[in-house]
């Protein structure tokens, strides 16, 4: 089977759930889900649009997102509506943990399978996320203790 139709193994299958689970119960109020079409991330995706109880536009594929270099996190982050305070988007290692680097808030070796990187960032636009002053704001991944 090739990388991109491998699916989510035992463990995935019980991680996201219940890492989608540990957000929610944050009060992290997710408005959009971007993932890429490939079936883990986006298998992934919608256990955590299922626990936020989305809508049906609320959860958008993107084929650029497989294995998708920091550029092209910076590309879709332009496109969004500014309607939206808090979007996830689903990705794939190596470019997740390249993009969450060149945010400049933390340095990860490696984003673990399944785990959730977020920042704030000062805009009124996502046209101006790339060069805006971001702040840390969570890292949570399954095997951290809570």
């Amino acid at each position: 089977m090739n990388d991109f139709d491998r699916p989510l193994n035992d463990r995935g299958n019980k991680d996201a759930p219940m890492m989608a689970k540990r957000l929610f119960d944050k009060n992290i109020k997710i408005e959009l889900f971007v993932s890429s079409p490939a079936v883990r991330a986006l298998t992934t995706a919608k256990f955590f649009f299922q626990e936020y109880k989305a809508k049906k536009e609320q959860l958008v594929e993107v084929k650029d997102l497989y294995h998708a270099p920091p550029a092209v996190f910076y590309g879709l982050i332009n496109q969004l509506d500014d309607k939206y305070d808090c979007v996830a988007f689903f990705s794939h290692n190596p470019g997740i943990t390249e993009m969450v680097n060149s945010l400049g808030v933390a340095k990860v070796d490696n984003l673990p399978t399944c785990s959730v990187f977020g920042v704030h960032a000062d805009i009124k636009s996502f046209k101006d996320f790339q060069k805006a002053n971001k702040q840390f704001w969570l890292f949570d991944y399954p095997k951290l203790v809570q």
